[in-house]
């Protein structure tokens, strides 16, 4: 299984993935019930600051184009070192914040926050695509599938099972986000094997 989302863009300008997201889990519990891959949460991508109690923060959806999802596949070796660096809280180094911006516009992006927008509309439909079937099916049918596989992990702990079951129950009785731009799930999918080592997707 993976880590689900790896914090691509461990971001404090965006609401990363927490808006479409929030509602899976993303705690070390859950990455040791998923072998180390946790569910669809956060990850590579995540490390904005914390939203307001129930009120995660919105993710403004844009129609992605293929040019921008290989932007996002390509710029990770550069950017992913770059953004491990980022506080998960408080200001983050100006220097670093120009290396990323710097980063962003060599893979062709116009800026760090297009970047961003790309990467958190990526996320909203990774969160709900089944990694077996790698079709989109929405963000509380992927949590039921891994409560069933939490369920029958026979090596966590009691502790650990627990917390994660609590967190992928709440995920499951969650709306799904909407996702306003359909032709963003068709290009996700298509680019799923590329996505998921970079997002922590399941490689299997």
């Amino acid at each position: 299984m993976r880590e689900f989302i790896r914090p691509v863009a461990i971001t404090f300008s965006i609401a990363c993935l927490a808006a479409s997201m929030a509602v899976l889990p993303s705690n070390s519990a859950l990455a040791q019930a998923k072998g180390g891959q946790m569910a669809p949460a956060q990850g590579k991508q995540q490390m904005a600051p914390p939203a307001a109690a129930g009120q995660p923060p919105a993710v403004k959806q844009i129609a992605i184009t293929d040019k921008q999802v290989e932007g996002v596949i390509s710029a990770d070796k550069d950017m992913y070192p770059l953004m491990s660096k980022m506080p998960k809280s408080g200001k983050p180094d100006p220097k670093l914040t120009a290396q990323l911006e710097s980063t962003a516009k060599k893979f062709g992006f116009a800026s760090l926050d297009e970047y961003n927008t790309v990467v958190d509309n990526i996320g909203m439909v990774m969160a709900g695509v089944d990694s077996t079937s790698k079709k989109y099916v929405g963000n509380a049918a992927v949590a039921k599938a891994q409560i069933a596989e939490v369920q029958a992990d026979k090596k966590m702990s009691a502790k650990d099972k627990k917390a994660a079951l609590d967190e992928l129950n709440q995920a499951a009785k969650a709306p799904d986000p909407t996702i306003e731009n359909k032709g963003n799930i068709d290009l996700v999918v298509k680019n799923y094997d590329k996505l998921a080592p970079i997002m922590g997707g399941d490689q299997n």
